[in-house]
């Protein structure tokens, strides 16, 4: 088979039962699209009309599996300002807020899956004035361009408070439609900062060892299978390959991590990897460069480890042929795809048509890559033309837009920070 038919090849999840109809996955992006109010946080988070319209663009490219959110579960703690919430005291009617934008996600044949978070420590000044995390820690200032108060420890109470949001929100994307549920537990977010042992540094049965480390992760998983018991709902996850800072988050935890989420029956492990303090990106390696996906590497160490959970890699594949060449050697068996489809939504589309090898070139300096994302989210979410970075001259322009810092300010003041 060619690269083309290898990737539009189906793939069934061994738990729920569900078909992917290819091997594309849209990873979860901050969007930034819903309602926000800073002076009446009841009222943030929900769905607009611009959050729908950009899912119905990525639900017209032939994506088999599109994440949704990232979708916090706490109105408190926000990755950022216009984030969609799924927040159990807000008044209003979840289920029937999401349901529009799941109908368009699933309108032409995708599979829809809510990504859950709660941003811990990593949530900003501009949005938090005291983030929370399994310890009293900090994230330090000046990543991305984003400033963080110190966070205090969690009590017993506030941690099964968490667990519990996270199977309301699994439970309201169930009522709303959806095909599953991924925890965020990457990229330095709350269940991420649990698992590290450079910011849990908790004694009680939440810290230690890594078994306590990372209990959180099988209460929120043993709790949405007792708010959803339908088989048929997708549990997944998004986790490090690794942290890439010296002491936190190993390559190690990671294949012991994956073989009990598969025990307990979590059917799409997505890695990822790095933290806000440690960008992934920043360690690739000239072998990985070659091979495209910034965790490919790792994840030829961790596939041993998944005997029947679905394996997908995010971050870095651009073309098709390494995309499928990643498939054919098994390191994974579904490629996640994030800024790429922001210049071009329909992308998947595009090369299971043959009318395209691979994405656009991206000409905007790489630490402004990430608001220039967003900026073409927002162009998509308002039926404007998506600004083609390919081109030097529009490249230049959205980096005047940007401003020449790696932060983008929202016109509630809020700021943009990784995807």
């Amino acid at each position: 088979m060619d690269a083309v038919q290898i990737l539009g090849q189906q793939i069934k999840l061994p738990f729920s039962g569900k078909v992917v109809p290819n091997r594309f996955l849209k990873s979860a992006m901050t969007e930034r699209l819903c309602t926000w109010d800073p002076n009446n946080r009841e009222e943030c988070g929900k769905p607009t009309e611009s959050y729908i319209n950009a899912y119905k663009r990525w639900g017209e490219g032939q994506i088999g599996v599109i994440m949704l959110g990232n979708i916090p579960v706490h109105r408190d703690y926000l990755e950022a300002a216009g984030n969609a919430v799924i927040d159990k005291n807000n008044p209003w009617d979840a289920v029937a807020a999401f349901k529009p934008v799941v109908d368009v996600v699933k309108a032409h044949g995708s599979l829809c899956i809510g990504q859950l978070t709660h941003a811990g420590r990593q949530a900003p000044d501009s949005v938090c004035q005291q983030p929370v995390s399994a310890s009293d820690t900090k994230t330090p200032d000046g990543v991305m361009g984003l400033n963080f108060k110190p966070a205090r420890a969690m009590t017993e109470d506030e941690i099964w408070d968490a667990i519990d949001r996270w199977a309301f929100g699994a439970e309201v994307l169930y009522k709303a439609g959806a095909d599953g549920a991924q925890l965020h537990a990457a990229h330095g977010y709350l269940l991420s900062q649990f698992f590290s042992p450079l910011v849990n540094k908790r004694t009680d049965q939440w810290g230690g060892s890594f078994e306590n480390r990372s209990r959180i992760i099988f209460e929120v998983v043993k709790a949405i299978r007792k708010r959803v018991p339908d088989e048929s709902f997708i549990v997944s996850i998004k986790i490090n390959s690794h942290d890439f800072i010296d002491g936190g988050f190993s390559q190690e935890e990671c294949a012991s991590m994956v073989e009990r989420l598969e025990a307990a029956r979590v059917d799409l492990i997505e890695l990822s990897g790095g933290t806000y303090e440690s960008l992934a990106f920043e360690h690739k390696k000239e072998s990985t460069k070659r091979r495209e996906g910034f965790f490919i590497e790792f994840a030829d160490r961790i596939r041993p480890h998944v005997k029947k959970s679905v394996l997908a890699v995010t971050g870095g594949f651009r073309n098709a042929e390494p995309m499928a060449e990643a498939i054919k050697q098994d390191t994974c068996q579904i490629v996640g795809l994030a800024r790429p489809l922001c210049s071009e939504p329909d992308l998947p589309k595009k090369i299971l048509e043959r009318e395209s090898k691979g994405a656009l070139d991206n000409a905007v300096e790489s630490s402004l890559q990430t608001p220039a994302a967003v900026i073409q989210i927002h162009a998509m979410a308002e039926n404007r033309p998506i600004p083609d970075i390919s081109k030097e001259d529009v490249a230049r322009d959205v980096t005047d837009m940007i401003g020449g810092k790696t932060a983008v300010p929202h016109p509630e003041g809020a700021k943009y920070p990784p995807m």
